[in-house]
């Protein structure tokens, strides 16, 4: 009977549970643990939420183990004797002392074309940026962000039209596919490690909630790819001016025309009529918005919007 390679798994959000349910689902590993972030509170009442790869590993009764910092877990992962560790959006910095346990030390999944959008909004950026292409990195890790040798590359492209869930979707379920592959082939032997390009590298900071707020100087086309790219988190809004009928209102753009209407007629941040919906003007041309929710309210469509929020044309959004 083979051996079965004892693997620690290191993930946190509904991204990394795809990874982790092939490798359960392949008789070469055997998952001894998975190591998540704490409960969280979620949502307006703040009830106490466990990540999704807890609640995956669970009903395979696999043990959870869930330390604010990781480095505080060094002595239970050297007990387990794993001989791999996998990590897909793990959430935190593993120190090299972690890493150099196993003998086939850590592997990540990384959601870019490393080492370009190295850190954690590397699933925005390629939409934000107009990218042709996106895909995903599988490399052995090392003490850097994302600075580790690569043992493999899968690219997908981007046509223009993707939102941050299409692509988020995508590049899951193709790490997930190719996972299982390369970890055997990496245990055996088979892969030579590719040393990153340095001068190639480039970094995206975390995301934060006033990176959503629409700058409308922004020519339409960098704006419609603003909210293809951050919704549905951290989301993008803007603020109606002191001067506008409805003033100091938060307006969410949940969706806009992916066609970019040429018109060049209004104020920058206006709100004007375009058949019976609604437009916004911007630093050059203009964006059709399809779904916007005011302060207080629902998520609507335009059409419907304006049964409700007449007084919304004209306004200038800043």
């Amino acid at each position: 009977m083979i051996k079965k390679i004892r693997t620690i798994f290191m993930g946190t959000p509904d991204f990394a549970v795809p990874g982790l349910n092939a490798i359960i689902n392949d008789d070469s590993f055997e998952i001894i643990a998975a190591f998540t972030q704490p409960d969280k509170p979620v949502g307006r009442k703040q009830i106490m939420t466990p990540p999704p790869i807890k609640v995956a590993a669970q009903k395979f009764n696999i043990p959870v183990f869930q330390s604010e910092k990781i480095k505080e877990e060094l002595e239970n992962i050297s007990k387990l004797e794993a001989d791999l560790i996998v990590v897909i959006a793990y959430g935190k910095i593993i120190p090299q002392s972690i890493l150099d346990l196993p003998k086939f030390k850590c592997v990540n999944v990384h959601a870019s074309l490393l080492p370009k959008y190295r850190g954690s909004a590397c699933l925005n950026a390629p939409i934000i940026n107009g990218d042709g292409k996106t895909g995903i990195t599988i490399m052995r890790m090392d003490s850097g962000m994302d600075t580790g040798p690569i043992l493999f590359q899968k690219e997908i492209a981007l046509n223009g039209d993707e939102t941050l869930e299409i692509v988020h979707d995508k590049l899951s379920s193709l790490g997930a596919e190719y996972l299982p592959i390369i970890l055997k082939d990496w245990t055996e032997g088979k892969i030579k490690e590719q040393e990153q390009d340095e001068s190639k590298a480039t970094y995206v900071k975390k995301l934060e909630k006033e990176d959503g707020r629409i700058n409308w100087g922004k020519p339409a086309i960098e704006i419609e790819r603003q909210v293809r790219g951050l919704n549905p988190w951290p989301g993008t809004y803007s603020i109606t001016s002191n001067n506008s009928e409805i003033k100091n209102k938060t307006i969410k753009i949940l969706k806009v025309d992916n066609n970019i209407l040429k018109s060049n007629k209004h104020k920058i941040g206006e709100v004007f009529l375009y058949n019976n919906g609604l437009a916004i003007q911007s630093g050059q041309d203009s964006l059709l918005i399809l779904n916007l929710q005011i302060e207080g309210g629902k998520a609507l469509e335009s059409k419907e919007f304006l049964r409700g929020n007449k007084n919304i044309v004209g306004c200038i959004l800043n």
